[in-house]
C-alpha cells in the first residue's frame, strides 16, 4: 500500500492536472487541436503542451491523427472513461458546498417515464419542493422501458432515474454498477371509468373483455405484452386496441368519458378514481424503483429527494392496503 501511495505522489499526484484532462476531452470531442484551442480560448501550442504533459506522465500515447482528424488511442479512451467520474465528482463537490452553505438551494435532474410523472412523481415533487423551495428540480422524460436510458444515467445526465422494472435485472453487465432500490410494488391492473357497466361487477372473466375498446401502449411495451399474453393464454387472440398511446393524460381523458379499458399501474387508477376491475389477469409485480450509480457520490439535494421518494412510497403502499383513492382525505397525502 505504501508503494502505491508513493507511486501516486511521485508520478501522478504532483504532475497530473485536471485541467490537462479537460483539454484532452475537448480535443477528442472536437477531433482537432486547433478547434479545441478556439473552444478553450487557448493557443494551439498550449493545447499540444498539455497533451504532451499527460503522455509524459502516463508513459503512453493518448492521441493519433487519422483522415477523420485527431482520435483517442485505447489509452486515451481509457483515460477519458475514468475522467468522466473525476469531472462529475468535482462538479458534485461544488454543488455540495453550495447546498451546505445554503441548504435551500441546489439543482438535481431526474429521468422518469411519463407514466410515473402522472402518478407518484407529483407527490414526491410536491413534498420536496415544500421543504426545499429554492432547489431547482429538473424532470426529463425517458422512454419506456426506462432501461433504455441507463446510458444517460451513466453519462451523468441524470442524478437518478425513477422507473418501473417488471422483471428482475440479473445480467451483470446491466446492473453491476447500479443501485436499484424498490420504493413500492405497483402492479399492472385493468381499469375502467366509474360510469361504465363494468364498474359495479364483482367478478369479470377476461373473455368478456375481448371485444371491448382498449387503450394500450404500442406493441413491445410491457403493459401491451402482458395483456396480449393474458389474452393469448386463454386462446382469445389480441385485444381490440382502439387507441394506442403512452400518454397517461390522454388515457385518463378517454376513460373518464367513454367505455374504454386500459392496463396501467394500480396507483394511477387509484389516484385518478378509476375502477380497478376484478379481472383474472395474471398479477405480476411491477415495482417502482429508484436507480442511481454505485460509484457516484450523491449530492445532499439528491439525498433529500430520495428521502421524500421513500416517504411517498410508504404512503402509496399504505393506500393500496386501504384500497381507497388519495383524495378522500387531505390527511392521506404524504
Amino acid at each position: 500500500m505504501a508503494a502505491v501511495t508513493m507511486e501516486w505522489e511521485s508520478r501522478l499526484g504532483r504532475r497530473l492536472r485536471v485541467r490537462d484532462l479537460y483539454i484532452l476531452s475537448t480535443v477528442v470531442k472536437s477531433r482537432s487541436m486547433a478547434k479545441a484551442a478556439r473552444q478553450l480560448a487557448m493557443s494551439q501550442p498550449a493545447v499540444s503542451e498539455a497533451i504532451a504533459n499527460l503522455e509524459h506522465v502516463l508513459g503512453v500515447r493518448l492521441l493519433d491523427r487519422s483522415p477523420r482528424g485527431v482520435e483517442a488511442t485505447i489509452y486515451g479512451n481509457a483515460m477519458l472513461k475514468r475522467s468522466v467520474a473525476v469531472f462529475d465528482e468535482l462538479k458534485q463537490s461544488v454543488r455540495d458546498i453550495e447546498f451546505l452553505s445554503d441548504p435551500t438551494t441546489g439543482h438535481l435532474t431526474i429521468g422518469c417515464p411519463e407514466s410515473i410523472a402522472a402518478t407518484e412523481l407529483p407527490w414526491i415533487a410536491e413534498r420536496f419542493i415544500k421543504e426545499y423551495p429554492r432547489v431547482v428540480l429538473q424532470v426529463e422524460d425517458v422512454p419506456s422501458p426506462a432501461i433504455q436510458s441507463l446510458g444517460e444515467l451513466r453519462g451523468r445526465r441524470f442524478d437518478l432515474i425513477l422507473a418501473r422494472w417488471p422483471i428482475p435485472l440479473s445480467r451483470d453487465d446491466v446492473v453491476d454498477d447500479l443501485n436499484l432500490e424498490t420504493l413500492v410494488d405497483d402492479p399492472l391492473i385493468v381499469a375502467a371509468g366509474m360510469h361504465t357497466r363494468w364498474a359495479h361487477r364483482r367478478k369479470i372473466d377476461l373473455a368478456e373483455l375481448a371485444d371491448e375498446p382498449w387503450i394500450l401502449a404500442p406493441p413491445g411495451t410491457w403493459n401491451y405484452e402482458w395483456v396480449a399474453q393474458a389474452f393469448d393464454s386463454r386462446g382469445l387472440g389480441a385485444p381490440k386496441v382502439t387507441l394506442m398511446t403512452f400518454n397517461a393524460h390522454l388515457n385518463a381523458h378517454f376513460l373518464k368519458t367513454g367505455p374504454f379499458l386500459t392496463a396501467y399501474p394500480r396507483s394511477w387508477a387509484r389516484l385518478n378514481s378509476f375502477k380497478v376491475l376484478p379481472v383474472n389477469l395474471p398479477l405480476r409485480p411491477w415495482p417502482l424503483s429508484l436507480v442511481t450509480l454505485k460509484d457516484r457520490t450523491l449530492s445532499p439535494a439528491v439525498e433529500r429527494f430520495i428521502e421524500c421518494a421513500r416517504e411517498v412510497g410508504r404512503w402509496v403502499a399504505d393506500l393500496e392496503k386501504l384500497g381507497s383513492p388519495a383524495h378522500r382525505s387531505s390527511r392521506s397525502k404524504p
